[in-house]
């Protein structure tokens, strides 16, 4: 497999794991490429993920509690539109142009 093709397959694979169904599953893909790569492209989308499904949990969660007062319900189901439309945007970017990292835009970068 020729390095660009391996590029945009780990990368996409990285924000693509938020469409597999276990939520251990979707976090543990873009740790162990995370640390299995070399490539530094690669290991920056894999970063970029992580942080993208860090915040979607600590929004869902404080959107959780926001339901208490009804603000919460049009929170969640926005949240749940991002956690669709981000991930696809990012996986076209990545497949477009594999030799630079996407960011997300308005997330917090812990990772």
């Amino acid at each position: 497999m020729e390095n660009a093709d391996q590029r945009k397959l780990l990368s996409g694979l990285c924000h693509g794991a938020i469409f597999f169904s276990s939520m251990v599953v979707s976090v543990a893909i873009p740790i162990v490429i995370l640390f299995v790569t070399k490539d530094s492209v690669v290991k920056a989308n894999a970063k970029e993920s992580l942080n993208f499904h860090i915040n979607l949990y600590i929004y869902g969660l404080v959107a959780g509690m926001l339901t208490i007062v009804l603000i919460g319900i049009p929170l969640l189901f926005a949240l749940g539109i991002i956690s669709i439309v981000m991930p696809i945007i990012a996986l076209i970017k990545v497949l477009d142009s594999p030799d630079e990292p996407y960011r997300y835009p308005f997330i917090f970068r812990l990772v």
